[in-house]
């Protein structure tokens, strides 16, 4: 038995990874940040969105005009879906970076948990235009109160309790006191009085403690929980996988999954710990959540599974598990399937176009660039779309704690966008490639990383590995 549901012949290894004790957010593992690059109109913009990570919380909002003329940026959140959808808020102003005029930074509250875009408008000599960027919101953890504030606050809460019984003392002590006479120190009426008074505010505090509990469990089974994937290997080349709830939203369903690329799942196997072989496969569903593909052939070994799905609010996430899987001999990849990294013909080779002077620093928006070169070093103009876009890239750290599936456009699916905007996934399908593909993408925290690129060329996918080492 695995995760539920029987799975027959073969060895069987089945097993959620302890991708948990990293953040886990929306469709990426450990990379909660948003970037996206689109146009508002006239003006092309690189957007950063970077969520909270407690909710209701604010995301902080960083967007770069990349040509000049943007004199104006408003930035108005809704839900996705929903009749909340349709009734905006009033829009914030974004305010101009200081030194750089074609940046401009802003923040806004997100206020539940959901499906959510950031309505950028962008004004200027040019006229004015919108992009929505689709943003998961998600509460990550629970903030701790820091020591001083409780300190202060228990502080508090004695100073007015004793202050409440002693009032009650000597309201019950003077209140029926003639004019001039002294009242006795400490009569039995008034220590009965000041002990019943002191009974009704411990009863109080108890039931506000036992409030406060209680709305910090539902706080706590808010908190993202990610899918996990029990896989196991069953004919020869057929890896069969189940997505396990553990249990987040009583709203999360497996049943209301949306094509992205085409494809209900984008599943990346990668060898570990060495990340010197993936797949990037795209299963068949045959059940509500259950999956199976064939596999190409694949060294023996233990895989780190991501399975990208999205559901049709457009709430995007990674399901994560682990397999063990003996040396597979399957067919070689067809279609929209990739597996590498790919040994090239002599001569050519992908390559990282890049200042090797510069570093890249955690944090930090940036634009990862490849081509696939010649023998004589200069960059292929014969790429072609793969699955609507100019490449796909994922970012893996060596630890296991980031996972992060972009694209030229950014880290946002296209299923997404197209349920915030269908006119904006039109246009932003790309239907001629350019020499290099850039993917812009900003690495969460600082550590290696392995970067695995699959791009097209003359109708076959190939894949290619960097190492990346982040300041």
């Amino acid at each position: 038995m695995c995760g539920g549901r029987k799975f027959t012949g073969g060895k069987t290894v089945c097993a959620t990874i302890a991708l948990l004790l990293c953040v886990t957010a929306s469709a990426h593992v450990g990379s909660p940040d948003v970037f996206f690059q689109g146009n508002a109109g006239p003006y092309p913009l690189l957007v950063t969105i970077r969520p909270p990570d407690v909710i209701p919380g604010v995301a902080r909002i960083e967007v770069r005009s990349l040509s000049p003329g943007v004199e104006k940026i408003e930035l108005t959140p809704t839900p996705m879906t929903g009749i909340a959808a349709t009734h905006p808020p009033i829009a914030d102003m974004a305010q101009r970076v200081a030194g750089d005029a074609q940046s401009f930074e802003g923040a806004l509250w997100l206020m539940s948990v959901g499906s959510w875009e950031v309505h950028i408008r962008a004004s200027g000599a040019k006229g004015a235009g919108e992009l929505p960027v689709p943003v998961a919101s998600v509460a990550l953890r629970m903030r701790p109160m820091s020591k001083g504030v409780s300190y202060f606050l228990f502080g508090m809460m004695a100073f007015l309790t004793l202050g409440m019984v002693a009032i009650v003392g000597a309201g019950v002590r003077d209140a029926q006191l003639d004019p001039g006479v002294t009242a006795q120190r400490w009569s039995r009426k008034t220590i009965v009085a000041m002990v019943c008074a002191s009974a009704i505010l411990i009863a109080a505090l108890w039931e506000g403690n036992a409030w406060w509990s209680s709305d910090a469990a539902t706080y706590t089974q808010r908190i993202y929980k990610p899918l996990g994937i029990a896989a196991s290997l069953q004919q020869p080349d057929l890896l069969q996988f189940q997505i396990t709830d553990p249990g987040w939203l009583r709203l999360r369903r497996l049943d209301d999954l949306i094509p992205d690329h085409g494809h209900l799942m984008h599943l990346f196997l990668v060898r570990w710990p060495a990340m010197d072989r993936i797949a990037h496969l795209h299963p068949e569903q045959t059940a509500t959540g259950f999956f199976e593909t064939r596999l190409p052939s694949l060294p023996s070994g233990t895989y780190r599974v991501y399975g990208d799905i999205v559901h049709e609010s457009g709430f995007a996430e990674t399901a994560v598990g682990e397999v063990t899987l003996p040396g597979v001999e399957g067919k070689p990849v067809s279609g929209d399937d990739a597996e590498g990294p790919t040994v090239f013909d002599s001569g050519y080779r992908m390559a990282w176009v890049h200042d090797e002077s510069k570093t890249v620093a955690a944090k930090q928006v940036a634009l990862f660039s490849f081509a696939i070169t010649g023998p004589d070093g200069k960059p292929l103009n014969d790429l072609e779309p793969y699955m609507g876009m100019g490449g796909h890239a994922e970012f893996i750290k060596e630890d296991g704690s980031v996972f992060a599936h972009v694209h030229p456009t950014g880290s946002v699916p296209m299923a997404s966008v197209a349920v915030a905007s269908p006119a904006a996934m039109i246009a932003m399908h790309e239907t001629s490639v350019g020499p290099v593909v850039s993917f812009p993408y900003g690495v969460p925290t600082p550590g290696r990383y392995k970067i695995f690129v699959q791009l097209k060329r003359a109708g076959k996918v190939v894949t290619g590995a960097f190492d990346l080492t982040v300041t």
